[in-house]
């Protein structure tokens, strides 16, 4: 039960989007997509999406599903183009809704907009299992960083999203709108009961201290070492902790187009009757 994991990472937000395949059916999942942005010209284009189709196409893979670890603030998902161009189903953690919710009060969608989760083909549930050739693919809600956090378990691999990163640099931030240390923490903590050889993919890497960028750890390395929740940390501890990291960070430079397109399954806002689309700037809303 190893499945294949490319790993592409994208240099303007931090970002690993993986392909993870069966290597027996080459039937595969494309976990955390981008959609290149650049918020000077208000522009987007494909060059990371086009570089995960060019590695399913070389290696002859068949996608099932394209899924998402949360809604990201720090970078736009490129899951309708590569749905477009790969097939496959879109989902996220069944929560997502929570956070719709959330944001439509501060962006106020257009009136058609349905903060349900009906943008995605699949709302995933705790305990969810799904089909990806031979392997399960199992999914562990991970509410803390957001509400609608999931980790998907695919055979010896978890893939983790924000919810932890390399041992050096910690755990998430728990300051946006519906997050919660104290959930992070008890997430964190079932991830690390999974078995001690378990492979942990991390959904962003800064390469803290200028070493080289990284993305894969295993459930014993974060247990011995990871700096805010290695064994012996407690919960109060580390709420402690989180809660004073997190009042000294500077919101993603990203977070407001980011929300905007990903809140809508990474479909742009509706265009107007010239054929624009327009993204919002709230001031003194977050």
């Amino acid at each position: 039960m190893v499945p294949d994991v490319t790993a592409l990472f994208d240099q303007r937000t931090f970002t690993i989007t993986y392909i993870v395949a069966d290597p027996a059916s080459r039937r595969a999942a494309v976990i955390d997509s981008v959609l290149d942005y650049d918020p000077a010209g208000g522009r987007t284009w494909t060059e990371s999406a086009d570089a995960v189709i060019e590695c399913v196409t070389a290696q002859g893979l068949t996608v099932d599903w394209i899924l998402e670890t949360h809604l990201h603030a720090d970078h736009l998902t490129a899951a309708p183009y590569l749905k477009d161009k790969l097939g496959g189903e879109v989902a996220i953690g069944a929560r997502i809704a929570e956070v719709q919710q959330t944001f439509a009060e501060i962006f106020h969608p257009e009136p058609g907009f349905a903060a349900d989760g009906s943008q995605f083909d699949r709302l995933l549930g705790d305990g969810d299992g799904l089909d990806l050739g031979g392997l399960s693919l199992d999914v562990l809600l991970s509410p803390g960083h957001t509400p609608a956090c999931a980790v998907y378990r695919i055979g010896d691999a978890a893939f983790c999203g924000d919810t932890i990163f390399m041992p050096d640099f910690g755990t998430a931030r728990c300051d946006f709108p519906g997050g919660s240390a104290r959930q992070l923490y008890r997430s964190i903590r079932r991830i690390l009961d999974l078995a001690p050889q378990t492979r942990i993919f991390v959904g962003h890497d800064y390469g803290p201290g200028g070493r080289d960028y990284a993305w894969e750890t295993t459930v014993a390395d974060q247990r011995a070492t990871n700096k805010h929740v290695r064994d012996g940390i407690d919960e109060d501890t580390f709420v402690a902790m989180r809660e004073a990291r997190d009042a000294e960070l500077k919101l993603p430079h990203l977070i407001l187009p980011a929300v905007q397109v990903n809140m809508r399954a990474g479909h742009l806002p509706p265009p107007d009757g010239q054929g624009i689309a327009y993204l919002k700037i709230p001031l003194n809303a977050l």
